[in-house]
């Protein structure tokens, strides 16, 4: 190209010198860098640079050969302009036919008839990674048609071959245009999806919506390997993450011996999973159902081997049991989330709420003064405020035992077991849950249930209320009962609404059943009477509430405990309410209590 080709016939000799010497030091590094080694159709940046710095140190060494040989009589290469222009070609060869693979395999192996175009809401670093994702994994059968940017200096410039799309009023019309059938959510927007209407918007078209794995998850892999997963309610839930004092949590867990009762649940099992975090002494883990007690031991075995941990198979209202549990383990910290909390069925099944529910407190609160632990955390609900059914109420029996028992051990003084108690809603997901049970009802195709059009309940993740027990745990001297911050209440149908949006099922119809037993439209986190003390945290509350005397409460409790053995269900209600009088049944065949004569 240099001469017009007519060197080729003046001097054959230094051009064989030249392509001898630039063939050895290029395979040279070729091997060095290793140029050759990637898979052509998963070629990158990566590969491109890896060709650059080769060729660049291989020309370089030829070309100063080639200065320095110009005295030389014997071994002369071609001049410099010859090989920077074999650097260019070279260059230019080698990439070119990277890219011409690349797209060649992936127009064989794309499937446009079963793909679905995507635009992908975040325009920075986690979204790109997301559409490079998408572009190396074809069996995602998705075809990026666009990103959306609130960065206004993003709107309108072109990425990765497409166009960033504002997220204005013409979004909608801009997704509708480009036949988008999926929007994926980038993890770094999930929080600014949770305040805005965006979700309703695309539902409302039945656009699916799909996430990723927050950056910091994402293997070396994860990049040749599907990431997305649809969008579940729980991601939904719109309030600010809750942070909480990692340090002083871990200062009051590590080293000690935790008892979590109920560890099978959905509470218990994540308390563990958060405990197990910070490095305790030992882990006891007690809950009387079998099988999921023996999952909980197999994701030990396979996250925490390191702990020591006992999975114990035992009723909390066994006495002697317990007994020997305590004296043989001496627990330090005890986190007591075992309790049945089915509404309908403690209704219908009064005497267990008592035995369980409360004398299983009772007890255990009881062997926790007798063994020296250090705190007694109880786990309660919004439903012992103002209780309209027997489980609620039986939870509000609980509170006042502890909190009289607390109250009456700092009266004596010394050094003694701090009772606290914490109280907070409904959480997503957990067993039994609407949650689950709307789910599989739109995946059998409905309908779903829901018990009335005007009910409201407060909505809370696992992982965010067990978070805030460890907090309250971690800052309460005894006596206290601390109440979460559980946000905006939300209307169980405007919730199965949007899971069947989600699910992208639009024949699933939502058939209204009536309250059940006990049941009351809106759930109270406080008794009308209570008021609220702020702590350091924002999210909860010390709830200032009616204190009891414990000889008293004790007696009547005592007597509670023996009357549900009788099984008579009317006597047990009566006493029940004798002990909490504003424990008024709705819905219920114990109405017939609540009446004046």
């Amino acid at each position: 190209l240099r001469y017009d080709f007519r060197s080729l016939f003046l001097n054959s000799s230094t051009i064989e010198k030249t392509i001898f010497c630039a063939v050895i030091v290029n395979l040279v590094f070729f091997r060095v860098f290793r140029t050759y080694s990637n898979v052509l159709r998963f070629s990158s940046f990566v590969d491109i640079m890896r060709i650059f710095v080769s060729l660049s140190v291989s020309y370089a060494l030829l070309m100063g050969k080639s200065v320095l040989a110009e005295s030389s009589l014997t071994f002369k290469l071609l001049p410099v302009s010859v090989l920077f222009m074999s650097y260019i070609i070279s260059f230019a060869m080698m990439v070119s036919s990277r890219v011409v693979v690349k797209t060649i395999f992936d127009v064989l192996n794309f499937d446009g008839r079963h793909s679905a175009n995507v635009f992908i809401y975040g325009a920075k670093e986690a979204g790109v990674n997301i559409a490079k994702s998408l572009r190396v994994n074809l069996h995602n059968h998705y075809r990026l048609r666009g990103f959306i940017a609130d960065e206004p200096e993003l709107i309108n410039k072109v990425m990765m071959g497409v166009r960033v799309f504002p997220n204005d009023d013409t979004l909608i019309d801009n997704l509708i245009d480009r036949r988008v059938q999926v929007v994926i959510i980038s993890p770094a927007k999930m929080e600014e999806l949770k305040q805005s209407d965006m979700i309703d918007r695309m539902l409302a078209h039945n656009i699916k919506l799909m996430t990723a794995p927050p950056l910091s998850d994402w293997s070396g892999q994860a990049l040749n390997r599907p990431l997305l997963k649809e969008i579940q309610i729980e991601d939904l839930l719109q309030r600010n993450p809750i942070e909480i004092d990692i340090h002083k949590v871990a200062s009051h867990l590590e080293g000690k011996r935790v008892l979590i009762t109920g560890a099978a649940g959905s509470i218990g099992s994540e308390i563990m999973r958060q405990v197990a975090s910070f490095n305790p002494y030992k882990l006891i883990l007690v809950d009387q159902a079998e099988t999921p007690l023996h999952d909980i031991r197999l994701e030990l075995q396979e996250h925490w081997r390191d702990i020591d941990a006992e999975t114990i198979i035992a009723d909390i209202s066994n006495v002697t049991r317990m007994e020997a549990l305590f004296k043989e383990h001496k627990p330090q910290y005890i986190f007591h989330a075992a309790a049945y909390k089915h509404v309908p069925m403690m209704e219908d099944n009064v005497s267990e709420s008592i035995q369980i529910n409360v004398f299983g407190t009772c007890t255990l609160a009881d062997l926790a003064v007798k063994y020296g632990a250090e705190k007694f955390v109880m786990i309660s609900t919004d439903k012992a405020v103002n209780p309209t059914n027997v489980m609620g109420c039986s939870k509000r029996i609980c509170e006042i035992y502890v909190q009289s028992l607390a109250k009456k051990l700092q009266k004596a003084g010394g050094r003694s077991t701090q009772f606290i108690t914490t109280r907070f809603g409904n959480v997503l997901g957990s067993n039994g849950s609407v949650i689950p049970r709307f789910r599989d009802q739109i995946q059998r195709g409905g309908p779903v249930t829901v018990t009335h059009p005007d009910i409201i309940r407060y909505f809370m993740t696992i992982p965010e209320a067990c978070r805030l027990v460890l907090e309250a745990g971690s800052m309460g001297n005894g006596g206290e009962i601390y109440i979460f911050d559980m946000g905006k209440p939300v209307r169980i149908v405007d919730l199965a609404k949007r899971m069947i949006s989600l699910s992208g099922r639009a024949d699933v119809k939502i058939e209204f059943t009536g309250l059940r037993h006990g049941e009351k439209l809106y759930e109270e986190l406080l008794n009308v009477k209570e008021l609220t003390k702020p702590t350091y945290h924002e999210k909860i509350m010390i709830a200032n509430v009616r204190e009891y005397d414990y000889d008293e409460v004790n007696e009547r409790i005592r007597r509670l405990i023996d009357v549900s053995y009788t099984y008579d269900q009317m006597k047990i209600v009566a006493a029940m309410k004798d002990i909490v009088p504003e424990f008024v049944s709705k819905n219920s065949c114990f109405e017939a209590l609540d009446k004046k004569p």
